[in-house]
């Protein structure tokens, strides 16, 4: 109603999603929007609830699908309210690099439009697009169409310890 909206999560083929409203009575509390050409499956609340009834094992992967989605929200709750841009982005960027961190450049590709991430990280592109920039001139990240390169993610780990405030 305030023209307000935050991205959540982008899912990709597979994944479920809004899995709460099938064991509640109130609906789910966000709505979904295809960001490319989609089919979406909606499974009727009754006979899947009764399907559970048949089989219980069926409960107990949705449990662990939707203990996964609230993982993602409460890390979201947390970026948005305690991070500014750049250490949400710095995160993000880490969270993509193989772990132990390697010394050589990590490369990805963009599984979305940078509009999407921005709106992601509850952000403007062109703000998005300042902070990529800032990286770059700090030579910790290169951008080539949808291709990343973080140049140095040990340097890029040490920035966004910086911003949390932790040393090391």
């Amino acid at each position: 109603m305030a023209g307000k909206e935050q991205t959540i999560c982008v899912f990709h083929a597979g994944e479920s999603f809004a899995e709460a409203s099938l064991a509640t009575s109130t609906g789910y509390p966000a709505a979904a929007r295809a960001i490319e050409p989609s089919t979406v499956l909606l499974v009727p609340k009754n006979d899947f609830i009764e399907l559970l009834r048949k089989h219980p094992e069926l409960a107990l992967r949705m449990l662990g699908s939707m203990s996964q989605h609230l993982r993602v929200l409460v890390g979201l709750l947390d970026d948005l309210t305690l991070k500014d841009v750049e250490t949400r982005l710095c995160n993000w960027l880490l969270k993509r690099c193989p772990m132990p961190l390697p010394n050589e450049p990590v490369s990805f590709q963009l599984d979305r439009t940078k509009r999407v991430l921005a709106a992601e990280m509850g952000t403007a592109s062109e703000t998005l697009s300042r902070t990529f920039a800032k990286l770059r001139e700090q030579k910790l990240v290169r951008v080539k169409g949808k291709i990343i390169t973080i140049s140095r993610p040990g340097e890029l780990e040490r920035l966004l310890r910086r911003h949390l405030g932790e040393t090391g």
